[in-house]
Formats: structure tokens, sequence, C-alpha cells
């Protein structure tokens, strides 16, 4: 019997909408499980372990929102990538949405292929970024109290320890890896996000402004039109 390609929640209240995409997502070899709420999603996340989870928005008892926060309060499932299914396509939802901790944002109407895409590539991005399981030739970047442990995806200032969501910590690390050179907006987002999935400029904005938030440092600057980059106050 083939191994599973991984393990995805479909979370929806819409019956229908669950057992089309539990069908194509089977048919492609992934293992399945539903959930038709907000708190039916967190209990079953929670005994599924999945890989993924597809997440609405809008639901019953508890919605989307609230259970994405709840899922990114536990450690379980840092690595856990989550992707919001809804129909609020407004920029201030999606907005909301990455900043609540979601990879990654699709408009329903769902259109099979774009959905398949975006799962596959999601995945493979999370399973080449894992750090390495070695406690050596651990590759540290250090400034000052600020340090960056890219092999732990760690970060500490004056020895105190800075919770970054995935995407954070490597769009932090991108920039600090060369201080003072200017990362351009495209770059970064094929760099983090790559070159397979599409996300707006806008992605970039929200995961700045929360590692900005989460330092509470002054240490990237914004080049007006161009793109960021990273600069220790002196």
């Amino acid at each position: 019997m083939e191994s599973s390609k991984g393990k995805i929640l479909i979370v929806d209240d819409e019956q229908d909408i669950v057992e089309f995409i539990k069908y194509n997502l089977n048919k492609e070899g992934f293992e399945t499980m539903s959930a038709y709420d907000g708190v039916e999603a967190v209990r079953n996340a929670k005994l599924f372990k999945p890989d993924l989870i597809l997440l609405d928005m809008m639901m019953p008892i508890k919605d989307g929102m609230q259970a994405i926060r709840e899922l990114r309060s536990n450690p379980d499932f840092d690595a856990t990538v989550i992707i919001f299914l809804t129909a609020m396509s407004d920029e201030a939802s999606e907005i909301k949405g990455l900043e609540a901790g979601a990879d990654d944002y699709i408009a329903k109407p769902i259109k099979t292929e774009l959905l398949l895409t975006r799962v596959k590539a999601a995945l493979r991005r999370a399973n080449t970024e894992k750090p390495a399981a070695t406690d050596n030739d651990e590759e540290v970047i250090a400034f000052g109290d600020l340090e960056i442990n890219r092999t732990k995806f760690t970060v500490y200032y004056k020895n105190e320890e800075l919770v970054l969501a995935k995407k954070e910590f490597e769009l932090l690390s991108l920039l600090a890896s060369k201080p003072g050179r200017v990362f351009l907006r495209n770059e970064i987002l094929n760099t983090v996000w790559g070159t397979d999935v599409i996300v707006g400029d806008r992605t970039i904005d929200v995961h700045i402004r929360k590692i900005r938030q989460k330092l509470n440092l002054d240490v990237i600057t914004t080049v007006k039109g161009v793109g960021y980059k990273f600069e220790m106050p002196e």
C-alpha cells in the first residue's frame, strides 16, 4: 500500500465543500480528516496531528480566526501549515488572516487545480524548511544582544527568547544574513515564500510589522518602493 503524501485536516461548515475537497485530496494520495466548526477543528487537530489544515473563516460556535489563534498558541502546531479557505476575499480579511498566523489564503469558489497546487507547494516548502536534527555546526547570526540561530530556528534578545512564526523567522533571518544590503520585495517573496505560490506584496508588510512589534528593536528599515534592509542601531 502506498504511503500517504501527508495528513490534511479539512475544516468547513458546508459538508458539500468538505466532501469535494476530501475527494480530490484523497485521490492525490493525502490522508484526510474533517471538521465542521472551530471547536471540532482544534479537537481533531490535536488527535490527527495534520501536516496542513485547510480552514474556513466563517463558521459556527468558533470561527476560523478564533481557531487559528488557539492553534498557533500551542507549540505543537508551530510547524503546521494553515491555509484559509474563505469567501471573504477583501484585503482587510486577508491581512487579518495572515496576522493571525495563516501561511496562505485562498478565496472561494475553490478551483481544484489551484487548491492542489497550493497544498503541494506549501507542504514541499514545509518539508525542506525543517532545521537539521544536529547540534553540530550551528549557524548563528549575532549582533550585540541579538542572536539568531538559523539551525535551531530561535531568536534571543538580551538572553530572552522571542517567539516568531516560521515565516517571520525566515524573513528576519534572510535580512540579517547580509546587514546593510537592500533586499528587493520580489527577492524576499521568492526566497521566503517560493516561486510556486502566489502571495501579494502585502504579505511582506504584515510579517515585517509583526517582526518589529515582537523585537521592539529598530533593525529593519523600509526602503520606499524598493524593499527592506537590516541594520543594527549604533
